[in-house]
């Protein structure tokens, strides 16, 4: 159980970056015995798979707080953020399950990675349809307040899977909460922008 929690929560910090969970993920297999990966995963720990991603990630910190740019980086996010969530969720799985004494998901890691694909799936759907509405609401000034936030959060939510897996609910309970949250306030405020503008006669 302990382990599908720590899945789901890496999974759904993919789903707001694809990096920072990967990274953590690859950073503690290969310098702590907190993660133990097996050896069809042990690439995740390789120092090119570390110094991709770390590439990756400062990219993605800087495209994804630039208006515009970030709903290309979000297109492309739409097959990285899932596929990464996949491969995190089946990796720590069988991780956790080798420990355990058990093989059953080493010897299935595709029960890991649909699990996996799916919650960083709806993460990343959740943010991409959210962006958009906050850009429009803010002419652009809302993309790297909002950014950094998803960033934090996707840290936060990688650090509670791996050390604290039993609060991961209550995580992404809270993270949809703000995800909603920020959706239904961007929207407001786009509503009362485009309502000011008509009434000054902008849309005449």
């Amino acid at each position: 159980m302990l382990a599908a929690l720590t899945g789901a929560g890496l999974s759904a910090a993919a789903g707001l970056n694809a990096y920072i969970p990967f990274l953590m993920v690859a950073l503690m297999a290969r310098y702590t015995e907190i993660i133990n990966l097996p050896a069809q995963f042990a690439w995740i720990e390789s120092p090119y798979a570390i110094g991709g991603a770390g590439v990756l990630l400062l990219s993605e910190v800087v495209l994804d707080k630039i208006a515009i740019v970030d709903h290309i980086n979000d297109a492309f996010g739409t097959f990285i953020r899932p596929a990464t969530g996949g491969l995190i969720f089946a990796a720590t799985q069988a991780a956790e399950d080798i420990e355990q004494g058990s093989s059953f998901m080493a010897d299935n890691p595709w029960i890991g990675v649909v699990a996996g694909v799916v919650t960083a799936g709806v993460v990343h759907t959740g943010k991409a349809a959210t962006r958009p509405l906050v850009n429009g609401a803010t002419f652009g000034l809302g993309a790297p307040v909002v950014s950094t936030a998803e960033d934090t959060a996707s840290v936060g939510l990688s650090l509670v899977a791996i050390f604290l897996p039993v609060l991961v609910i209550f995580a992404l309970l809270l993270l949809m909460v703000g995800m909603f949250a920020v959706w239904r306030a961007a929207r407001r405020r786009r509503r009362s922008r485009d309502t000011a503008m008509a009434s000054a006669g902008y849309y005449s």
